[in-house]
């Protein structure tokens, strides 16, 4: 099979599910990515696609069939950003990516991991399937110490590099402040009704004594846009709350930042969330639904409260307090930026090879 002088690279992910981490995780990579090169990209939707990467052609990430079409004429598959490799969400999901590497393969694509997040693996036959692709791969870059831990166990002798999540390497912007409180929650098994209604509570009181509006950021569109008027609907929103809440569904990065700069507080679940709003410098308390979160707020110093253990109403509400109107220190946001830089310099470090 003759190549085109041009390597083809396929880059797969959660693209174009209307899940703005991954845009922005899209956004780095295709940044970051050599020249000349001809793009694939898996995507549900191919609008948001094309609008961060033009000359790319898409390819329906949810078609099985045309996905391994693609790998088959890929000189290089990247993995691109996220937690992947792993069977939480569904072990049909590992099973797709997997398929996709093996494939891509056996027709002779280099394999490339980045910014990868390894796990979890809670079924010993994802274990043993990961173990025996990661061989395979070429190049590795990890997001966190337990994956690049893991992928050391499995395969060491892959090239792996640890860095900070690739969205750090985004611009940072300044801290304009603030005119609202700002939140990117999301649904989680995690909190009850009683769990929702300590974090509603805190933040009816806080909104009242800074007297500010409250917006809801939908971060992932189809996940979080209807959590207020769930919340409402179960009465775990006072009415108070309620009048100042409203829903904002952004279609841009540049909508994020925009609304994070003006922030005097932000309050984020989602891990890019917290992360573009650090880029922002904005005043934060994160909250934890998963280890990944939780690791992001200490690695940016950002006070976070796990979400297995909420605490207190009033020790909640002296948390968030505290942090109103403090921005960052930008000296460290800028070292996490030239921190997450190592993901890029794999990239270049492959396009030499494949040349």
């Amino acid at each position: 099979m003759v190549r085109p002088t041009a390597p083809v690279l396929l880059l797969c992910g959660y693209y174009g599910e209307h899940n703005l981490g991954d845009d922005a995780l899209l956004q780095v990579l295709v940044s970051s990515l050599p020249q000349p090169q001809q793009l694939l990209i898996t995507a549900r939707d191919p609008a948001p696609v094309l609008a961060l990467a033009p000359s790319a052609q898409t390819v329906n990430r949810r078609s099985l069939l045309l996905c391994v079409r693609a790998a088959l004429r890929a000189d290089v598959l990247v993995l691109g950003g996220g937690s992947l490799l792993q069977d939480s969400t569904s072990f049909s999901s590992l099973v797709y990516y997997l398929l996709l590497m093996a494939v891509a393969r056996l027709g002779g694509a280099e394999l490339v991991l980045w910014g990868q997040g390894l796990g979890p693996l809670q079924h010993r036959i994802s274990r043993l399937l990961v173990r025996t692709v990661l061989p395979f791969c070429t190049a590795a870059s990890w997001r966190d110490q337990r994956s690049f831990d893991w992928a050391q166990r499995w395969a060491p002798r892959l090239p792996s590099v640890l860095a900070v999540d690739p969205v750090w390497q985004m611009p940072a912007r300044p801290w304009i402040g603030g005119d609202a409180i700002v939140l990117s929650w999301r649904p989680t098994p995690l909190l009850d009704h009683l769990g929702w209604r300590r974090l509603t509570e805190a933040l009816d009181r806080l909104s009242a004594e800074l007297d500010v509006p409250v917006i809801w950021l939908a971060f992932h569109e189809h996940q979080d846009a209807p959590l207020l008027q769930r919340l409402s609907d179960e009465g775990l929103l006072p009415m108070r709350l309620k009048k100042r809440s409203s829903t904002l569904v952004p279609q841009s990065l540049e909508a994020v930042f925009d609304l994070v700069q003006r922030a005097r507080l932000v309050l984020p679940m989602r891990l890019h969330a917290l992360i573009l709003a650090r880029l922002a410098n904005s005043p934060m308390a994160a909250l934890s639904y998963d280890p990944k979160v939780e690791a992001a707020a200490a690695m940016a110093k950002v006070p976070c409260v796990a979400l297995t253990s909420v605490p207190s109403l009033d020790d909640l509400l002296a948390l968030w307090r505290d942090q109103v109107d403090r921005p960052a220190d930008p000296d460290q946001t800028e070292a996490l930026r030239r921190q997450a830089s190592a993901h890029s310099e794999l990239l270049n470090r492959m396009a030499v090879d494949v040349r």
